[in-house]
């Protein structure tokens, strides 16, 4: 058999041309069948780096979803508390107002040396520091806390510009009662927040 040695040079350029390398003494069946089992097998091999493909994109979306999700995890419980604190501190500022603009009244003053003079145990002089306003407020409607108790002055009410309107202070030899409204404010905040006081 007698080899081409020439270069071919056409016009324009050839379409679906396929080149098939038939054996000597192969039928036009032959080389079809061969020509549809090499399509086959390149189907089945793109199908196989399809899947392969598909089974590692799905690995990577569930380790991402995993990730997400223990995010989630770790992130809703600060969430949680950081709202829980801001709730308690905005419900904290509305009392604080509330409070605040309370009108101060001899009741609601003789109320609160009661209840600060219930935590003092016995001894011989008390020392009661009230707001200037407060004292003169006490004053002004004859309080029954201010008359002496069996004709011993005891309670010894005082003026102090350290107090605020409706707290007050208490002194003994043995130490200080801190009944003012911001400290009781603290400590209400300081138990709700579960922070040391």
């Amino acid at each position: 058999m007698k080899r081409w040695q020439q270069t071919l040079e056409l016009d324009r350029p050839l379409v679906e041309v396929h080149w098939t390398q038939a054996a000597p003494g192969m039928t036009e069946a032959e080389v079809r069948a061969r020509e549809e089992a090499a399509y086959q097998r390149g189907r089945r091999d793109g199908e196989k780096a399809l899947g392969e493909q598909l089974l590692r994109q799905r690995a990577e979306l569930i380790e991402l979803q995993n990730g997400v999700l223990e995010s989630l995890r770790q992130v809703v419980p600060r969430v949680a508390r950081d709202c829980e604190s801001a709730l308690v501190e905005l419900a904290l500022e509305v009392a604080q107002k509330l409070v605040a603009g309370l009108p101060i009244t001899p009741a609601m003053v003789e109320a609160v040396v009661r209840d600060a003079l219930a935590q003092v145990e016995e001894t011989t002089e008390i020392q009661v520091c009230l707001h200037p306003d407060d004292l003169a407020l006490l004053q002004q409607v004859n309080s029954p806390l201010l008359l002496p108790a069996g004709g011993m002055d005891v309670l010894q009410f005082v003026k102090s510009p350290e107090v605020s309107r409706g707290g007050c202070l208490i002194k003994t030899r043995f130490g200080l009662i801190d009944a003012r409204r911001e400290t009781r404010m603290q400590m209400i905040r300081s138990t709700l927040m579960h922070e040391p006081a």
